[in-house]
């Protein structure tokens, strides 16, 4: 590693003032998981390290009174899998956060680095993209609230300002009558990345088996982790079918554009995505007690 000036802000003023200060020779420690193995392979080689752990509003883990999650970009992935009822409110994001490497590295690794990574094979991504999640973002000049998917411009791309700080992920309680699944695939059980992810969640009507909203996000198969709309609208008003989740396990495949690289084929990808968009709908069908 070459050489470079860190600090370790207490406060959100402070760390932002930093930011503000050094701009784009600086790179925000959250977890470091992925930052710094980017430094000692020279991806990257920031001149000023910003470690932000310490600032209280990027450690908020909480549901407010409206049953909404506020995720601090600092919190360790360890901690928001292990927070009460997540995995009962949340079991979408749950299934995604808890495949984010191994034990050890989820202590350190927050949603916050994931995000901002901004990997393609994110497995937090697919699963916040289909909760609606949004993202506020804080610099000196005050603060914004952005869809999570409008994070996303491209492999280790963000639309941040570099003077801008990810401070918060703010994911809104579920619809009553829903659920949802996260799945992947990967070589290894553990400790790989995604060669696919695809998450699927669906809102029933209050007094029907009708699908009143489905929603579709893939990972790892574009240059960005991305909801797939034309497949959602083939499920709105529906009751639900093999027939329909054929279709829908069709477009979504039809809507990606992988590439072929080491670790996959373009078309084993399609394939791949194929087989996970039906498995994530039956199971969110199976926990919505719809027999298919």
């Amino acid at each position: 590693m070459k050489n470079f000036e860190y600090f370790t802000p207490n406060t959100l003023q402070e760390g932002l003032s930093l930011l503000d200060n050094y701009s784009q020779k600086a790179k925000v420690l959250a977890g470091g998981t992925d930052l710094i193995a980017q430094m000692r392979t020279g991806r990257v080689q920031p001149a000023v390290i910003i470690d932000v752990k310490k600032i209280p509003e990027l450690n908020r883990l909480e549901w407010s009174a409206d049953k909404t999650l506020h995720i601090g970009a600092a919190v360790p992935i360890s901690t928001v899998v292990n927070f009460p009822c997540f995995m009962q409110r949340l079991n979408i994001l749950y299934q995604g956060c808890s495949l984010i490497g191994s034990n050890r590295i989820r202590n350190r690794a927050t949603i916050g680095g994931n995000v901002c990574n901004a990997a393609p094979s994110a497995d937090s991504a697919p699963a916040l993209l289909c909760l609606d999640a949004k993202a506020i973002l804080a610099q000196c000049e005050g603060t914004r609230i952005v869809p999570l998917g409008s994070i996303f411009r491209g492999p280790g791309k963000t639309s941040l300002a570099p003077n801008e700080l990810l401070m918060e992920i703010e994911i809104p309680a579920p619809p009553p009558h829903s659920a949802g699944c996260y799945l992947r695939h990967t070589p290894r059980e553990e400790m790989d990345i995604a060669v696919v992810g695809v998450a699927a969640f669906l809102v029933l009507s209050p007094r029907s088996k009708v699908c009143q909203e489905a929603r579709i996000a893939v990972g790892a198969v574009a240059p960005t982790p991305l909801r797939v709309s034309q497949a959602e609208t083939l499920l709105s008003s529906k009751n639900l079918s093999k027939e329909d989740i054929e279709k829908v396990a069709e477009k979504v495949s039809e809507s990606a554009s992988p590439i072929s690289d080491i670790r996959s084929s373009a078309e084993y990808r399609k394939e791949l995505l194929k087989v996970l968009t039906r498995r994530t709908l039956n199971e969110a069908c199976e926990s919505l007690n719809i027999l298919i």
